[in-house]
């Protein structure tokens, strides 16, 4: 674990080219700069997360990643600068944001708004897109049971699913979730860090901003702390895990004391 360094990458070789490298990333709202030379690496089948307090720039640092928002610095996606790329084409070279506001069509059924995700593929000409419904009706197969309903009747652990799955329609490389467990009761939490953690044997990479920082940590690989758009810690998820500073400011002071050896 150590402080923000611009060579410093998780599991990250000379040898080895990281799927996602990010290095001196400015982004931010018109004159109001969020994000100040943030640098961060991740590798091919990973699950990087990103912590930090409200308004440190965790979710703009994903729209800067995927487009939305424009940006100054390096962005590297499996070793092919993306900077000047436009967010559909970042679409096609197989990156995926699932929103904080999840953002579904709630008037469609819940296999339209999947079908919907598969826009990628279909572009792509890939014949066979059409068994990647499939596969994310057996990573939530609640969308299975619900597929024909209105996607606005769902519950919100449910359009969490709809929202991930939607995204899995693409066969991203780069899965970028932003606050996938926010609003959502203790056992949907769980159900949807289990599907992430299953997606990492899939080989899908995952970057994960969170401010369920616990729940992120366990899930996650490696770890950025980023506070007033700058990355403040970085190391294994499991030493940040157990690193009294994580702990006293995100984790709380029962997770101190199991932290104790």
């Amino acid at each position: 674990m150590s402080n923000s360094t611009p060579n410093t990458s998780p599991s990250t070789s000379s040898t080895t080219t990281p799927l996602l490298r990010v290095h001196n990333l400015h982004a931010g709202y018109g004159k109001a700069e969020v994000l100040h030379g943030l640098a961060l690496h991740a590798d091919k089948g990973s699950v990087i997360t990103v912590i930090g307090p409200n308004g440190a720039g965790k979710s703009t640092l994903l729209n800067a990643l995927m487009g939305v928002l424009p940006a100054q610095g390096v962005i590297e996606f499996q070793g092919q600068s993306i900077a000047a790329l436009s967010l559909e084409e970042r679409v096609m070279l197989g990156i995926a944001l699932v929103p904080e506001k999840r953002e579904l069509f709630s008037s469609m059924s819940v296999q339209d708004n999947l079908v919907l995700g598969a826009y990628r593929q279909v572009r792509l000409r890939n014949k066979l897109w059409r068994e990647q419904l499939d596969v994310v009706y057996q990573l939530f197969p609640r969308l299975l049971e619900r597929r024909l309903q209105e996607a606005g009747t769902l519950s919100g652990g449910e359009r969490q699913m709809l929202a991930v799955g939607r995204a899995l329609m693409s066969r991203p490389t780069l899965l970028m979730l932003d606050e996938p467990s926010l609003g959502l009761a203790p056992l949907i939490v769980k159900e949807i860090f289990k599907t992430i953690a299953t997606l990492r044997s899939t080989g899908v990479t995952t970057l994960l901003v969170e401010q369920n920082a616990r729940a992120a940590l366990e899930a996650a690989d490696y770890g950025y702390v980023l506070e007033m758009g700058e990355v403040g810690l970085q190391g294994a998820a499991t030493e940040l895990a157990h690193d009294p500073r994580v702990i006293d400011t995100y984790l709380g002071a029962a997770r101190k004391e199991t932290a104790t050896p």
